[in-house]
């Protein structure tokens, strides 16, 4: 279990945020993501597999996926780890988990991109469910800046 707390505040739910990633990880995401298209996906899933905990890394990949399935499956992938990253930060199934903080976005993302791919193969009870989910875990959501 994290020594992170929850904060519990008078106008809702705990709130939980995920331990940041290390800085040298995000900075080799970053690059990965700036090289030309045709490099971007292999060097993220480069990335991914260097680091499979990395829920940013599995968001990013399932955006650069080659069609809707592998998207599904990378998506859904960061959804499941960023679940067990919540718990071990306290997370106990209920309260926020917002976007307004950095160290959250790659489970977001994931999430958000799962509802996506879902509603893309046709899975609309999955896509739902997502998108309440998001809707629960940030009640301002979606944000102006997704990407």
């Amino acid at each position: 279990m994290s020594d992170q707390p929850i904060s519990l505040s008078p106008s809702g739910p705990p709130e939980t945020v995920i331990e940041a990633e290390p800085d040298a990880l995000l900075a080799s995401l970053a690059s990965a993501l700036e090289l030309p298209e045709v490099e971007r996906r292999d060097a993220v899933a480069a990335v991914v597999a260097a680091h499979p905990r990395f829920l940013d890394g599995w968001a990013r990949l399932g955006q650069l996926a080659r069609d809707d399935v592998e998207a599904y499956a990378a998506f859904r992938v960061g959804y499941h780890r960023g679940l067990d990253r919540l718990r071990q930060c306290g997370w106990r199934g209920t309260g926020y988990v917002r976007w307004d903080h950095a160290a959250n976005r790659g489970f977001l993302r994931a999430l958000h991109g799962l509802e996506q791919a879902a509603t893309r193969i046709g899975e609309a009870d999955e896509a739902e469910r997502c998108a309440l989910f998001l809707r629960q875990l940030d009640p301002a959501w979606p944000p102006v800046d997704l990407d």
